[in-house]
């Protein structure tokens, strides 16, 4: 007899633990409460924009983007099928990085890099040293805190790190001015969080790998699917699941999770008006943190104390939210992101049609938009050079003002002007800011996990005490540890691989690979560092990056 597995939630954790399960022959159920699947990971219709039978526009919940070390949901990609191929090949390399500033124009991140210090210091002169305003001081400083992390063993990674902040690790107060825009601010287009909360044990992997990729040839760093987001991968993903014999549920609310006696018994789920239990072998709660934090019942904790540590999670979270302007020119900034350092709003932003080439934009909206340009915004707490306000403290229609003149102000610099007020034909707000009071700030329905300081303690494996609750979402810990569509599949197999083991299943386990291994080419050319900074911190001494 099948074993029934009910999925809570059905965004890219849920639909992977699904996918992973429904191959291994599991009846699966899966209960989303938005009418779109994929979560945070969505495309959704600008509504009421088509006109004379032609599609609305679409919109997101920010762009879509997918760095090089990523490997779990790139897999996962490779195997769901897309016409004659897979969605994996909906994917397109970028070839540029720019950033943005209010006194330069705009600034490539191109170079080269070997693995020894002295050559990782000339890359980053020679990434960074292009009229930012850093002095050597800072590149080499930079420099060193990245070699530093590259050459740490996992457990003082882990351990120690953990329990540092970015803005300390790097020790930025004794920077510049400029050291500490870049070096420090990138954390908030990063996690959408401030240097200060971030802990390094997650930023400080993130921006190796990232330095490394963007100063790697060959490959691209990062790519984007060549259309909208629902269209290229989560709509065929669905099809298939649904295929293979998943019953994915839109628009059911998960209301209660009911445990008895250290087991689940149920999930009580409303559904077309009517309100119901459902019963499984076992359930993969495949939530955001801020939402499971409210389905932890004193029973639960009971029977798992750890699960405490979730309800600590539920306020470590940040906004980073999309804006998408339909253009009536297609305007190809850059060919790949731009961000924008001087922005206040911590913006980044992608010229979306040059990499959707078989998109016909006069498909869309009123048939005249040419371009879309996806912005992502970062720092919802800053005030902005419009109004002085917050985003969050700001209309709509002010958000919409602000970005575009904090953009305009970073890419129309020394006489270049790139981007114009008459090229604007409208505009689209990702639709999980609410704005339900005009006069209080905005909502945001889904916000993003930012790992805080000493915050690892605190967050659950893919299983629990509670034999048949299995978590699965990108708080959960995880290699990838980064609160991404990367760090959701990858908690998604290890739930799903804690379910094979209870079940004594003889069916394939999920892979789960390792995450910033910093490899040149498959060689392991840091092993000797890593080996001696163990025998180190087993001794409970400092790091001092040396071999012997």
């Amino acid at each position: 007899m099948l074993k029934k597995v009910v999925i809570l939630g059905g965004g890219v954790a849920g639909m992977s633990a699904a996918h992973e399960l429904i191959v291994r022959g599991y009846e699966v159920s899966v209960y989303e409460f938005k009418s779109i699947p994929g979560g945070k990971a969505r495309s959704m219709p600008f509504v009421g924009s088509g006109t004379d039978g032609r599609k609305d526009l679409p919109g997101e919940h920010g762009f879509r983007l997918f760095p090089r070390f990523y490997r779990h949901v790139i897999d996962t990609l490779k195997r769901i099928p897309y016409e004659n191929g897979t969605v994996y090949d909906n994917l397109t390399e970028v070839t540029r990085l720019d950033i943005a500033t209010y006194t330069a124009p705009l600034l490539p991140l191109l170079a080269k890099i070997e693995f020894s210090l002295d050559n990782f210091m000339v890359v980053i002169r020679d990434l960074f040293d292009n009229g930012l305003g850093l002095s050597m001081d800072d590149l080499e400083q930079y420099g060193r805190k990245l070699w530093q992390v590259m050459t740490s063993c996992d457990e003082r990674i882990r351990e120690e790190y953990n329990l540092i902040d970015w803005w300390n690790f790097i020790e930025a107060d004794q920077q510049s001015p400029a050291f500490q825009k870049i070096f420090a601010g990138f954390t908030k287009t990063l996690v959408a969080c401030q240097s200060k909360i971030a802990n390094t044990q997650t930023v400080g992997p993130v921006a190796v790998q990232m330095t490394l990729d963007i100063t790697t040839p060959g490959t691209s760093f990062v790519r984007l699917l060549n259309g909208p987001t629902n269209d290229k991968w989560v709509n065929p993903w669905l099809t298939f699941l649904r295929d293979q014999g998943v019953a994915y549920h839109l628009e059911a609310k998960v209301e209660s999770i009911d445990c008895v006696d250290g087991v689940i018994r149920s999930a009580k789920v409303t559904e077309n008006g009517k309100t119901f239990d459902v019963e499984a072998d076992y359930y993969i709660a495949a939530f955001p943190v801020e939402v499971m934090g409210k389905f932890i019942t004193d029973a639960m904790v009971e029977a798992d104390p750890s699960l405490v540590g979730v309800q600590k999670l539920v306020d470590s979270v940040a906004w980073m939210n999309g804006i998408q302007y339909y253009l009536k020119e297609e305007l190809p900034i850059t060919h790949g992101h731009v961000i924008y350092l001087d922005a206040p709003w911590s913006l980044t932003s992608v010229s979306q049609k040059q990499f959707w080439p078989d998109v016909d934009l006069s498909q869309y909206g009123d048939g005249t938009v040419k371009g879309v340009l996806s912005v992502d915004i970062s720092d919802w707490d800053s005030p902005g050079i419009l109004f002085g306000k917050s985003a969050t403290h700001c209309t709509a229609e002010e958000i919409k003002a602000e970005v575009w003149a904090q953009m305009k102000l970073s890419l129309n610099v020394d006489g270049a002007v790139i981007l114009e007020d008459n090229v604007l034909h409208s505009w689209f707000l990702d639709t999980d800011i609410q704005f339900e009071n005009p006069e209080h700030a905005c909502t945001n329905m889904e916000p993003l996990l930012i790992n805080r300081v000493g915050t690892w303690d605190d967050r659950p494996e893919a299983y629990t005490a509670i034999p048949n609750l299995f978590l699965a979402a990108d708080y959960v810990r995880t290699n990838t540890n980064l609160a991404t569509m990367e760090g959701a599949n990858e908690a998604a197999r290890r739930a799903v691989n804690a379910i094979l083991k209870q079940d004594g299943s003889t069916e394939e386990t999920c892979e789960i690979w390792e995450m910033y291994t910093f490899e040149l080419g498959h060689i392991d050319l840091l092993k000797p560092f890593h080996h001696h900074d163990k025998q180190r911190f087993e001794k409970g001494l400092p790091w001092d990056g040396k071999l012997f």
